[in-house]
């Protein structure tokens, strides 16, 4: 298991290193100025004051020099001052994590306490009314984009019902983490995230479940006389499972990318949304830390699903 891990790491450090190549020539490379967005147009502002201010930002090095300067400067976790902050970036990142964690893997959790029991009852229920209701509702959901889905959901079950919140965390002047308040500025937004994983699970698990139904050792272990549920949970459930664990691979990144358009339709101060402001006002310090802690985090996602591959079925050796 250590060496596996130590190897996967290893192979990963030329991929990260070509993105941090990648993201620093297109945020340089971009049209607008940054200082220039700072500045907006406040007439007080000479070209000396411009000249300095781009001195001290480090933007009137060479790139070659810039690029060097930030490679130094990351490995050891500085990625430098945010132009719009004027704070650490790696802190701004720090501070919203938490608020994406709440909600990205409380849509996972939904989604995968809903869309599992969905694919086995249509499996199981194959051509009958329950099993043409969950396809077509998994692929009408599917169908609808989650932004659209989102402003749907503010619209109608927030303004016009006001069942739901219509934004932020917490009420005004309330800065509770784990409280009433908190939960329920939670259920729109974590129905929305969860709202793509209850569309594609089913329709995943009910074909994997069809098709291990069909295969021999299933009917040796029902013909054994082994219980219903012994047979289904032990036998066909964990054999279906093993194609539906790549549907994780890249787990850890919603918390960075996943909710992106969600925490804006919700005002939902989380990091997606900082990585959306941050790319709008070219505030290259947060921008290149989200890339390269959201490429180590996929990274890490995938290690995490060839070892559940494992623990799901024992017959794969990831030390080989």
């Amino acid at each position: 298991m250590g060496r596996f891990i130590l190897r996967r790491l290893v192979q990963a450090v030329p991929t990260i290193v070509g993105i941090m190549i990648i993201t620093f020539a297109l945020t340089r490379l971009s049209p607008s100025d940054p200082v220039r967005l700072m500045i907006g147009a406040a007439p007080d502002v000479t070209s000396e004051d411009y000249a300095q201010l781009r001195e001290s930002l480090g933007l009137n090095a060479p790139l070659p020099v810039q690029f060097f300067d930030w490679t130094r400067k990351a490995l050891v976790g500085d990625f430098g001052q945010s132009f719009y902050y004027h704070r650490p970036a790696i802190a701004l990142i720090a501070e919203r994590i938490p608020n994406s964690l709440q909600l990205s893997f409380l849509g996972l959790l939904v989604a995968l306490v809903v869309g599992v029991p969905l694919g086995i009852i249509a499996a199981f229920m194959r051509g009958r009314l329950p099993d043409h209701l969950i396809r077509i509702s998994s692929v009408l959901l599917h169908a609808v984009p989650p932004f659209f889905l989102g402003l749907v959901v503010v619209l109608f079950f927030g303004v016009q019902l006001h069942w739901v919140p219509v934004g932020s965390m917490n009420i005004v002047g309330d800065s509770c983490t784990l409280c009433w308040d908190r939960g329920w500025h939670l259920i729109a937004p974590v129905l929305v995230v969860a709202a793509a994983g209850i569309a594609i699970y089913p329709r995943y698990l009910r074909t994997e479940m069809l098709e291990v139904l069909s295969q021999e050792f299933v009917r040796t272990a029902r013909g054994k006389g082994l219980r219903e549920r012994t047979v289904i949970v032990a036998h066909v459930l964990r054999n279906a499972l093993i194609p539906v664990v790549t549907l994780f691979g890249g787990i850890l990144t919603i918390v960075l990318g996943g909710s992106v358009v969600i925490e804006q339709v919700f005002n939902w101060p989380g990091i997606g949304r900082l990585l959306f402001e941050a790319a709008n006002a070219k505030d290259y310090p947060v921008v290149q830390a989200s890339v390269v802690i959201g490429s180590v985090l996929l990274v890490l996602s995938y290690i995490l699903r060839d070892i559940t591959y494992a623990l799901v079925d024992p017959r794969i050796k990831i030390d080989r």
